[in-house]
Protein backbone atom coordinates (compact mmCIF):
# COMPACT_ATOMS: atom_id res chain seq x y z
CA UNK A 1 0.00 0.00 0.00
CA UNK A 2 2.24 2.89 -1.31
CA UNK A 3 -0.33 5.34 -2.08
CA UNK A 4 -1.74 6.76 1.34
CA UNK A 5 -4.91 8.16 -0.65
CA UNK A 6 -5.83 4.35 -0.63
CA UNK A 7 -5.85 4.38 2.99
CA UNK A 8 -9.13 7.00 3.11
CA UNK A 9 -12.72 6.69 3.62
CA UNK A 10 -15.40 8.55 5.45
CA UNK A 11 -13.59 8.84 8.73
CA UNK A 12 -10.23 8.97 7.51
CA UNK A 13 -7.10 9.24 7.97
CA UNK A 14 -7.04 13.10 8.20
CA UNK A 15 -3.37 13.20 8.12
CA UNK A 16 -0.72 10.69 7.25
CA UNK A 17 2.97 11.97 8.20
CA UNK A 18 6.50 10.54 7.59
CA UNK A 19 9.42 11.37 9.91
CA UNK A 20 12.70 11.21 8.94
CA UNK A 21 16.11 12.64 10.74
CA UNK A 22 18.93 10.53 9.02
CA UNK A 23 21.59 11.72 11.69
CA UNK A 24 19.85 10.23 14.55
CA UNK A 25 18.71 6.93 12.16
CA UNK A 26 15.44 8.00 12.29
CA UNK A 27 12.50 6.61 9.85
CA UNK A 28 8.76 6.56 11.05
CA UNK A 29 5.08 7.23 10.34
CA UNK A 30 2.41 8.76 11.95
CA UNK A 31 -1.27 7.99 11.23
CA UNK A 32 -3.45 10.65 12.71
CA UNK A 33 -6.90 8.59 11.87
CA UNK A 34 -9.38 10.82 13.27
CA UNK A 35 -10.00 13.94 15.90
CA UNK A 36 -13.48 14.64 15.84
CA UNK A 37 -14.09 13.84 19.62
CA UNK A 38 -10.66 15.17 20.72
CA UNK A 39 -6.87 14.90 20.12
CA UNK A 40 -6.01 11.62 19.19
CA UNK A 41 -4.57 9.02 21.81
CA UNK A 42 -2.98 5.76 20.12
CA UNK A 43 0.28 4.51 20.72
CA UNK A 44 4.02 4.37 19.40
CA UNK A 45 4.98 1.10 18.31
CA UNK A 46 8.82 0.35 17.85
CA UNK A 47 9.68 -2.63 15.02
CA UNK A 48 12.13 -3.30 12.27
CA UNK A 49 9.22 -4.04 10.09
CA UNK A 50 6.49 -2.02 10.52
CA UNK A 51 4.74 -0.55 7.71
CA UNK A 52 2.51 2.15 6.52
CA UNK A 53 -0.32 -0.50 6.37
CA UNK A 54 -0.19 -2.12 9.86
CA UNK A 55 0.39 1.87 11.08
CA UNK A 56 -3.24 2.80 9.07
CA UNK A 57 -5.46 -0.07 10.24
CA UNK A 58 -4.04 0.27 13.75
CA UNK A 59 -4.61 4.17 13.90
CA UNK A 60 -8.47 2.97 12.65
CA UNK A 61 -8.50 0.50 15.59
CA UNK A 62 -7.75 3.66 17.96
CA UNK A 63 -10.79 5.53 16.48
CA UNK A 64 -12.93 2.66 16.82
CA UNK A 65 -11.52 1.77 20.34
CA UNK A 66 -11.95 5.22 21.73
CA UNK A 67 -15.52 6.27 20.25
CA UNK A 68 -16.32 2.59 21.91
CA UNK A 69 -15.19 3.76 25.26
CA UNK A 70 -17.12 7.48 24.70
CA UNK A 71 -13.98 8.65 25.24
CA UNK A 72 -12.89 12.36 24.04
CA UNK A 73 -10.34 11.38 21.91
CA UNK A 74 -9.64 10.17 18.23
CA UNK A 75 -7.84 7.41 17.03
CA UNK A 76 -4.16 7.32 15.66
CA UNK A 77 -0.84 5.52 15.63
CA UNK A 78 3.06 6.01 15.01
CA UNK A 79 5.23 2.99 14.14
CA UNK A 80 8.88 3.80 14.27
CA UNK A 81 11.28 1.73 11.85
CA UNK A 82 13.77 0.28 14.68
CA UNK A 83 14.81 -2.58 16.83
CA UNK A 84 13.65 -1.67 20.19
CA UNK A 85 16.64 -4.32 21.83
CA UNK A 86 18.67 -1.67 21.15
CA UNK A 87 21.03 -0.42 23.54
CA UNK A 88 19.50 1.86 25.54
CA UNK A 89 21.72 5.28 24.71
CA UNK A 90 20.54 4.82 21.19
CA UNK A 91 17.23 4.22 21.93
CA UNK A 92 16.91 7.66 24.02
CA UNK A 93 18.74 9.79 21.12
CA UNK A 94 16.01 7.38 18.50
CA UNK A 95 12.92 8.37 20.70
CA UNK A 96 13.94 12.16 21.21
CA UNK A 97 14.65 12.68 17.70
CA UNK A 98 10.88 11.27 17.16
CA UNK A 99 9.32 13.38 19.60
CA UNK A 100 11.13 16.63 17.96
CA UNK A 101 9.75 15.17 14.78
CA UNK A 102 6.52 15.62 16.43
CA UNK A 103 6.28 18.74 18.26
CA UNK A 104 3.99 21.15 16.56
CA UNK A 105 1.90 17.97 16.02
CA UNK A 106 -0.71 19.07 18.68
CA UNK A 107 -3.71 16.79 17.64
CA UNK A 108 -1.64 13.73 18.91
CA UNK A 109 -0.83 12.41 21.58
CA UNK A 110 1.64 9.96 22.06
CA UNK A 111 1.25 6.85 24.13
CA UNK A 112 3.42 3.15 24.76
CA UNK A 113 2.81 0.15 22.36
CA UNK A 114 4.87 -2.85 21.57
CA UNK A 115 8.43 -1.98 21.55
CA UNK A 116 8.19 1.56 23.90
CA UNK A 117 7.20 1.92 27.42
CA UNK A 118 6.95 4.43 30.23
CA UNK A 119 10.24 5.41 30.02
CA UNK A 120 10.36 6.16 26.36
CA UNK A 121 6.87 8.60 27.14
CA UNK A 122 8.59 9.96 29.51
CA UNK A 123 11.29 11.13 26.98
CA UNK A 124 8.62 12.26 24.24
CA UNK A 125 6.44 14.01 26.91
CA UNK A 126 10.23 15.85 28.28
CA UNK A 127 10.52 17.39 24.50
CA UNK A 128 6.80 17.48 23.24
CA UNK A 129 4.94 18.17 26.65
CA UNK A 130 2.50 16.26 25.66
CA UNK A 131 2.52 11.94 26.60
CA UNK A 132 0.59 9.42 28.51
CA UNK A 133 1.53 5.78 29.92
CA UNK A 134 4.25 7.94 31.65
CA UNK A 135 6.23 6.70 35.23
CA UNK A 136 4.76 7.68 38.71
CA UNK A 137 7.66 9.98 39.23
CA UNK A 138 5.87 12.89 36.46
CA UNK A 139 2.39 12.18 36.76
CA UNK A 140 1.48 9.36 34.79
CA UNK A 141 -0.20 6.25 35.40
CA UNK A 142 2.24 3.36 34.14
CA UNK A 143 0.27 1.34 32.20
CA UNK A 144 2.64 -1.60 32.25
CA UNK A 145 3.01 -1.82 35.60
CA UNK A 146 -0.58 -1.51 36.62
CA UNK A 147 -1.55 -4.15 33.74
CA UNK A 148 -4.91 -2.00 32.55
CA UNK A 149 -5.20 -3.70 29.31
CA UNK A 150 -4.81 -6.98 31.05
CA UNK A 151 -7.07 -6.16 33.72
CA UNK A 152 -9.94 -4.80 31.28
CA UNK A 153 -9.41 -8.21 29.19
CA UNK A 154 -10.57 -10.38 32.96
CA UNK A 155 -12.85 -8.02 33.08
CA UNK A 156 -14.42 -8.60 29.79
CA UNK A 157 -14.37 -12.51 29.73
CA UNK A 158 -16.74 -11.97 32.69
CA UNK A 159 -19.26 -9.46 31.21
CA UNK A 160 -19.21 -12.02 27.91
CA UNK A 161 -20.11 -14.98 29.80
CA UNK A 162 -24.15 -14.33 30.10
CA UNK A 163 -23.75 -14.42 26.39
CA UNK A 164 -22.55 -17.97 26.01
CA UNK A 165 -18.64 -17.54 26.47
CA UNK A 166 -16.60 -19.68 28.67
CA UNK A 167 -16.83 -19.22 31.83
CA UNK A 168 -13.48 -18.15 33.67
CA UNK A 169 -13.34 -20.55 36.54
CA UNK A 170 -11.86 -23.72 35.44
CA UNK A 171 -11.41 -22.36 31.78
CA UNK A 172 -7.85 -23.75 30.33
CA UNK A 173 -6.13 -20.56 28.74
CA UNK A 174 -3.67 -20.21 26.43
CA UNK A 175 -1.96 -17.01 25.69
CA UNK A 176 0.43 -16.11 22.36
CA UNK A 177 2.54 -13.30 23.57
CA UNK A 178 3.73 -12.83 27.22
CA UNK A 179 4.36 -8.47 27.33
CA UNK A 180 3.17 -6.42 29.65
CA UNK A 181 -0.92 -7.43 28.52
CA UNK A 182 -0.23 -11.08 28.39
CA UNK A 183 1.67 -11.30 31.87
CA UNK A 184 -0.96 -9.33 33.56
CA UNK A 185 -4.12 -11.20 31.65
CA UNK A 186 -2.54 -14.44 32.93
CA UNK A 187 -2.46 -12.66 36.69
CA UNK A 188 -5.82 -11.39 36.59
CA UNK A 189 -7.65 -14.14 35.02
CA UNK A 190 -5.55 -16.89 37.21
CA UNK A 191 -7.12 -14.99 40.60
CA UNK A 192 -10.45 -15.42 38.76
CA UNK A 193 -9.80 -19.50 38.83
CA UNK A 194 -8.22 -19.73 35.18
CA UNK A 195 -5.84 -22.62 34.41
CA UNK A 196 -3.15 -21.10 32.31
CA UNK A 197 -1.65 -24.15 30.18
CA UNK A 198 0.43 -22.58 27.72
CA UNK A 199 2.44 -19.15 26.76
CA UNK A 200 4.75 -18.10 23.59
CA UNK A 201 6.80 -15.15 23.20
CA UNK A 202 9.25 -14.59 20.56
CA UNK A 203 11.49 -17.22 21.20
CA UNK A 204 9.39 -20.19 21.76
CA UNK A 205 6.77 -21.43 23.96
CA UNK A 206 5.82 -23.54 27.02
CA UNK A 207 2.94 -25.85 27.80
CA UNK A 208 2.05 -28.13 31.18
CA UNK A 209 -1.60 -28.78 30.41
CA UNK A 210 -1.83 -28.67 34.61
CA UNK A 211 -1.41 -25.37 34.69
CA UNK A 212 2.19 -23.01 35.10
CA UNK A 213 2.64 -21.35 38.00
CA UNK A 214 1.89 -17.85 36.60
CA UNK A 215 3.94 -15.37 39.09
CA UNK A 216 6.91 -17.72 38.73
CA UNK A 217 6.91 -17.44 34.60
CA UNK A 218 6.37 -13.70 34.81
CA UNK A 219 9.61 -13.38 37.22
CA UNK A 220 11.40 -15.86 35.04
CA UNK A 221 10.44 -13.34 31.98
CA UNK A 222 11.04 -10.28 33.98
CA UNK A 223 14.52 -11.43 33.91
CA UNK A 224 14.55 -11.37 29.99
CA UNK A 225 14.32 -15.25 29.85
CA UNK A 226 12.57 -17.09 27.20
CA UNK A 227 9.07 -18.61 28.61
CA UNK A 228 10.45 -21.38 26.55
CA UNK A 229 13.69 -21.91 28.94
CA UNK A 230 11.30 -22.21 32.10
CA UNK A 231 12.06 -25.16 33.45
CA UNK A 232 8.40 -26.33 34.47
CA UNK A 233 6.41 -27.70 31.27
CA UNK A 234 7.32 -28.77 27.94
CA UNK A 235 8.97 -26.41 25.70
CA UNK A 236 7.91 -26.03 22.09
CA UNK A 237 8.36 -24.31 19.08
CA UNK A 238 6.85 -20.50 18.83
CA UNK A 239 4.23 -21.67 16.30
CA UNK A 240 3.09 -24.74 18.51
CA UNK A 241 1.09 -22.23 20.38
CA UNK A 242 -2.20 -22.05 17.60
CA UNK A 243 -2.39 -25.81 18.10
CA UNK A 244 -2.82 -25.90 21.85
CA UNK A 245 -6.28 -27.19 22.53
CA UNK A 246 -7.76 -25.03 25.25
CA UNK A 247 -10.96 -22.95 25.90
CA UNK A 248 -9.79 -19.41 25.81
CA UNK A 249 -6.94 -18.54 23.48
CA UNK A 250 -5.57 -14.78 23.79
CA UNK A 251 -3.21 -13.36 20.91
CA UNK A 252 -1.21 -10.41 22.84
CA UNK A 253 1.17 -9.68 20.25
CA UNK A 254 1.34 -8.53 16.73
CA UNK A 255 -1.01 -8.33 13.84
CA UNK A 256 -3.12 -11.03 11.68
CA UNK A 257 -1.25 -13.99 13.67
CA UNK A 258 -4.36 -16.02 12.61
CA UNK A 259 -4.96 -15.97 9.03
CA UNK A 260 -6.94 -18.37 6.36
CA UNK A 261 -3.57 -20.35 6.31
CA UNK A 262 -3.62 -21.43 10.13
CA UNK A 263 -6.61 -20.91 11.54
CA UNK A 264 -8.29 -24.19 10.99
CA UNK A 265 -5.19 -24.99 13.59
CA UNK A 266 -6.87 -22.81 16.62
CA UNK A 267 -8.39 -24.88 18.94
CA UNK A 268 -10.16 -23.01 21.47
CA UNK A 269 -13.85 -22.20 22.19
CA UNK A 270 -13.42 -18.19 23.01
CA UNK A 271 -10.70 -16.06 21.32
CA UNK A 272 -10.31 -13.22 23.44
CA UNK A 273 -8.13 -10.46 21.36
CA UNK A 274 -5.54 -9.00 23.49
CA UNK A 275 -3.49 -7.79 20.32
CA UNK A 276 -4.63 -5.34 18.01
CA UNK A 277 -6.07 -6.53 14.48
CA UNK A 278 -4.90 -10.02 15.31
CA UNK A 279 -7.11 -12.00 13.28
CA UNK A 280 -7.86 -11.55 9.59
CA UNK A 281 -11.42 -10.71 8.60
CA UNK A 282 -11.19 -14.30 6.85
CA UNK A 283 -9.84 -16.10 9.97
CA UNK A 284 -12.80 -14.47 12.07
CA UNK A 285 -15.50 -15.25 9.93
CA UNK A 286 -14.16 -18.98 9.57
CA UNK A 287 -14.05 -19.02 13.42
CA UNK A 288 -17.54 -18.40 13.50
CA UNK A 289 -18.88 -20.80 11.20
CA UNK A 290 -16.86 -23.22 13.36
CA UNK A 291 -19.18 -21.88 16.86
CA UNK A 292 -15.96 -20.09 17.91
CA UNK A 293 -16.80 -16.48 19.66
CA UNK A 294 -13.90 -13.94 18.82
CA UNK A 295 -14.20 -11.15 21.08
CA UNK A 296 -13.14 -7.92 19.02
CA UNK A 297 -9.79 -6.15 19.92
CA UNK A 298 -10.59 -2.85 20.01
CA UNK A 299 -14.03 -3.51 22.91
CA UNK A 300 -11.90 -5.91 25.10
CA UNK A 301 -8.20 -4.90 24.87
CA UNK A 302 -9.30 -0.88 25.52
CA UNK A 303 -8.15 -0.71 28.92
CA UNK A 304 -4.82 0.71 28.32
CA UNK A 305 -6.63 3.46 26.18
CA UNK A 306 -9.09 4.37 29.10
CA UNK A 307 -6.58 4.58 31.28
CA UNK A 308 -4.59 6.72 29.36
CA UNK A 309 -7.63 9.18 29.07
CA UNK A 310 -7.36 9.31 32.97
CA UNK A 311 -3.76 9.96 33.36
CA UNK A 312 -4.56 13.07 30.85
CA UNK A 313 -7.00 14.82 32.27
CA UNK A 314 -5.24 13.89 35.78
CA UNK A 315 -6.85 11.28 37.16
CA UNK A 316 -5.53 8.53 39.14
CA UNK A 317 -5.16 4.75 39.19
CA UNK A 318 -8.02 3.58 41.92
CA UNK A 319 -10.29 6.00 39.33
CA UNK A 320 -8.95 4.34 35.80
CA UNK A 321 -9.69 1.00 37.20
CA UNK A 322 -13.20 1.75 38.00
CA UNK A 323 -13.73 3.52 34.77
CA UNK A 324 -11.87 0.58 32.75
CA UNK A 325 -14.42 -2.16 35.25
CA UNK A 326 -17.58 0.31 34.29
CA UNK A 327 -16.87 0.96 30.25
CA UNK A 328 -15.40 -2.50 29.37
CA UNK A 329 -18.58 -4.59 31.07
CA UNK A 330 -21.48 -2.15 29.40
CA UNK A 331 -19.75 -2.07 26.05
CA UNK A 332 -18.60 -5.67 25.74
CA UNK A 333 -22.30 -6.30 26.60
CA UNK A 334 -24.27 -3.65 24.37
CA UNK A 335 -22.06 -5.33 21.71
CA UNK A 336 -23.04 -9.02 22.26
CA UNK A 337 -26.33 -8.22 22.67
CA UNK A 338 -26.48 -5.78 19.41
CA UNK A 339 -25.03 -9.63 17.68
CA UNK A 340 -27.40 -11.63 18.58
CA UNK A 341 -30.01 -8.98 18.06
CA UNK A 342 -28.83 -8.62 14.58
CA UNK A 343 -27.69 -12.33 13.98
CA UNK A 344 -24.15 -10.71 13.18
CA UNK A 345 -20.79 -11.40 14.21
CA UNK A 346 -19.77 -9.51 17.18
CA UNK A 347 -16.82 -7.33 14.84
CA UNK A 348 -19.52 -5.90 12.86
CA UNK A 349 -21.91 -5.03 15.74
CA UNK A 350 -18.50 -3.51 17.41
CA UNK A 351 -17.44 -1.56 14.53
CA UNK A 352 -21.19 -0.26 13.91
CA UNK A 353 -21.86 1.09 17.27
CA UNK A 354 -18.27 2.82 17.14
CA UNK A 355 -18.64 3.89 13.70
CA UNK A 356 -21.74 5.81 14.50
CA UNK A 357 -20.41 7.22 17.35
CA UNK A 358 -17.52 8.90 15.38
CA UNK A 359 -20.38 10.37 12.95
CA UNK A 360 -22.13 11.73 15.33
CA UNK A 361 -18.85 13.26 16.87
CA UNK A 362 -17.54 14.39 13.26
CA UNK A 363 -21.62 16.27 13.04
CA UNK A 364 -20.56 18.64 15.58
CA UNK A 365 -17.12 19.82 14.07
CA UNK A 366 -16.35 22.14 11.83
CA UNK A 367 -12.36 21.47 10.28
CA UNK A 368 -12.24 25.37 9.49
Amino acid sequence: MDDAFELADALGPEKVLYLQDPGAGLRAILVIDNVAAGPALGGTRMAPDVSLAECARLARAMTLKNAAASLPHGGAKAVIFADPKMAIADKERLVRAYAHALKDVRDYIPGPDMGTDEIAMAWVHDTTGRAVGLPREIGGIPLDEIGATGFGLAVALEAAEPFGAVPIAGARVALQGFGAVGMHAARHLVERGSRIVAVSDSAGSIHRDEGLDVSALIDWKRQGRSVADFSEGEARSRDAIIDVDCDIWIPAARPDVIHAGNVERLRARVVLEGANIPLTEDAERRLAERGVVVLPDFIVNAGGVICSAVEYRGGREGEALAIIAEKLRTNVAAVLHRAEQGQVLPREAAVAMARERVLAAMRYRRTY
